[in-house]
This record gives structure tokens, sequence and C-alpha cells, in this order.
């Protein structure tokens, strides 16, 4: 069956500004980003994700359980940090249509955690906010009919990732089918559908708004459950990730150093080429700082100039 959900004119109009913004991101070049970058943004999401599960970790004393230093704190939360480096590290190697990767997938997150993990659970479970009762996830002998409906429709939807990984992670919110980890599982596995189509998502830490807007997280999911789709969820999700892709546009070349771009633009481009023909691959840096790339890169003696002022053009040497 598929999941109830309704395709309104905000999602229409949220997909094709998040569209716009993934013609902006060259894959080649996200593909060749800053180290610095990618390990920002990775120690990011994964701080984000575990803070919005209650871990008291500091995002420094996670960088430095990812250089593989001590740190001093909760044995639990130290644990739930080295379990998702670990699964983060694998993400390429997950199927996103895979119930057995799915599984796979929570063992390494909640090995040592929880005695079942990797397995649904097989006993009921509620969802409390304070002493009231938000949630009752459906009996334990629904799950495997359900979650098999779910990757089915993974499968054989043709909607757009964008749809089908929020109608995901909403619907596994709700099936809650392990005894602990779902929100972590949830989010990540939104993460593993996207990057399938668009490998930006590996390293878009889209979980850090989620976790500066926890709140409103939170209520679209229940709000969700009182109406009995996922229409505001989706919603929420495609304006939390249009958000990541804004700032991500507008960092990206800042974050990146020169050195970074002058490899990458001499790795793609072979032919004569001219300041102009630098900025356009590198859109958001000004004509000083092209200036000041180029200059270094005659200094290092990558390149050959020939003509002056505007007849100034390039080669690679």
């Amino acid at each position: 069956m598929k999941p109830p959900y309704h395709v309104t004119s905000q999602i229409l109009n949220l997909i094709s500004e998040i569209s716009i913004k993934l013609g902006e991101i060259n894959a080649n070049y996200l593909n060749k980003q800053s180290p610095q970058l990618r390990k920002s943004n990775r120690i990011k999401t994964i701080h984000s994700s575990l803070q919005i599960e209650g871990n008291t970790l500091s995002i420094y004393q996670v960088s430095a359980l990812i250089e593989n230093k001590r740190v001093i704190g909760p044995q639990k939360d130290v644990k739930e940090v080295l379990n998702a480096i670990s699964v983060y590290e694998q993400l390429s190697t997950f199927d996103s249509y895979s119930e057995k990767s799915f599984l796979k997938a929570h063992k390494i997150l909640m090995d040592g955690l929880i005695p079942n993990s990797g397995q649904y659970r097989k006993s009921g479970v509620g969802i409390m906010k304070g002493n009231q009762l938000a949630h009752l996830a459906p009996p334990a002998g629904n799950i495997k009919p359900l979650m098999k409906d779910l990757f089915d429709y993974l499968k054989t939807s043709d909607e757009p990732a964008l749809i089908k990984s929020s109608v995901f992670h909403y619907e596994s919110e709700f099936i809650h089918p392990f005894s602990d980890g779902n929100g972590r599982m949830g989010r990540m596995w939104q993460t593993v559908i996207l990057m399938n189509e668009f490998p930006v998502f590996e390293y878009l830490p889209f979980e850090t708004l989620i976790s500066k807007n926890q709140n409103d997280y939170y209520s679209a999911l229940s709000k969700s459950d009182k109406v009995g789709h996922s229409t505001i969820f989706i919603e929420f999700m495609l304006k939390t990730i249009n958000e990541s892709l804004e700032e991500l546009l507008r960092y990206n070349n800042r974050i990146m150093s020169d050195l970074d771009r002058i490899e990458y633009f001499l790795t793609h481009n072979k032919n004569e080429f001219t300041r102009k023909d630098y900025m356009n691959v590198f859109k958001d840096i000004s004509s000083a700082s092209a200036s000041r790339d180029l200059k270094k890169a005659l200094d290092l003696k990558l390149l050959i100039k020939s003509g002056s002022k505007n007849k100034t053009k390039y080669k690679i040497k």
C-alpha cells in the first residue's frame, strides 16, 4: 500500500527551489570538495542527530572521537558517537531499497547499546511526552508487513526521491520498528535514499537544522499523526533541505582554500582560459580572490600566462 500523503503546491514549489539549488552545485565539484568541509559537515551531522536523542557530548568531543582521541564523558554517549561514526563511514555501502541493508545499519548504529540491535522489536511501545502518551506505535506483529510495504513503496513509486525519502522518514518514525534508535535511523535512511540520486547529501548536514528546530520537527511529526498522513512532515523536511542547500551554496567557496579551488579547476579544465572562466566555476568568490588564486597558481608554476589586463589568458603548464 502507498503511504498516505498529498502533493501540495508548497511541496511542488519547494522541490522546484531545491532542484534549482542542486543544479547550481556541480557534482564533480562536490566530489572534489575540501576535505576540511567534508569532515566538518560529517561532525555536524553526527553531533546533531545524537543531540536530538539526548546525547550530551559536545561537537568538540565528537570531533576528537573522529580523530581517535580519548574523550571523557558518559560511557553510553561515547559509544553512541563511536557507533554513529562507524555507520556514517559506511553510508555509501547501504542499499536504500534493501530492508536487509536497513537492519544492518541499525545493528552498527545500536551495537552494544541495546540487546537486539539489527532486529525489529518484539513488544509494544509507546512514546511519552512528559506524563502523556504522545504516540502508540503499531503492535510488534505488524512491523514486518508494514516495513515490507514501506520498502515496496520505495522500490516501485515514481515520486521524486525528495518526497519518497521524507515519506520513509515519517513512516519509519510512525511504525517505530526498533526498541531504540528509530529517530536516528529515520533521519539517516533519508540521507541514504537522497545520496543515491544526489551525492551532495552524503555530506549535507541537514540534521543540524533539525536539531536547531527540534520543536518544529516533533510538531510536524505529531501533526501528521493527527491528520493521518505525512504531508505536513514532507513540507517540513523539504524546507529544512532547502535551507541546508542554501547554506552550502553560501559558504562552500568560503570554506574551500585557494589551493582546493586551483586543484579542482586544473583537474577539470584543460583548455586555455580567462579569469572570467575561472569565476564562472566558483561563482561566490570576488574578482580579487580569483586574481589571487591565479597568481598563486603562476607562482607555483602550474600555469603559463599570456597577454595583459583584459586580454590575459592562462594555460596549464
